[in-house]
């Protein structure tokens, strides 16, 4: 398990370091996308996460879901072309369940790629770090801060 100034960025997982999402290989050909420890710490407590419904076709760069949170709303961003096979109902229901457990609990949609789908901006391991490491630095956040019953 990599970490970042108290982040946590599991070793077993691939990032898009831009847009803060991790993505976990499932061995079908489908991939469970979320937020990453960094992303949530950003954005504080979550109040809400609207994803895409499925058989929704997503871009590369375009919004998988909303998220909201006491200091920001914006996108979830997809780091590859995909359509949504599923959606994280108890995330949908509980959105403090980003802040609880991104890794564990905490995946927003699952999604199978375009046949070919881009998958260059994903790393992992060391260049995950160094990545998150530059970006933490960029946007002055010293410290991740995670909340009461955080499971990673």
């Amino acid at each position: 398990m990599g970490e970042i100034q108290n982040c946590l960025l599991p070793d077993d997982l691939l990032y898009h370091v831009d847009y803060n999402v991790w993505l976990q290989e499932n061995g079908d050909g489908t991939f469970h996308i979320g937020m990453t420890d960094i992303a949530q710490s950003l954005a504080g407590a979550m109040l809400h996460c609207r994803a895409k419904k499925v058989g929704k076709t997503i871009r590369a760069g375009k919004s998988l879901a909303t998220v909201e949170s006491g200091k920001w709303v914006g996108p979830v961003k997809s780091p590859l072309t995909c359509e949504i096979v599923a959606v994280n109902e108890d995330v949908a229901s509980d959105a403090t369940i980003l802040n609880r457990s991104p890794y564990k609990l905490g995946w927003i949609v699952r999604v199978k790629p375009e046949e070919g789908a881009d998958t260059t901006d994903l790393i992992e391991g060391a260049k995950a770090i160094a990545g998150f490491d530059a970006y933490m630095k960029q946007h002055e956040l010293e410290e991740c801060i995670h909340c009461e019953g955080f499971e990673g």
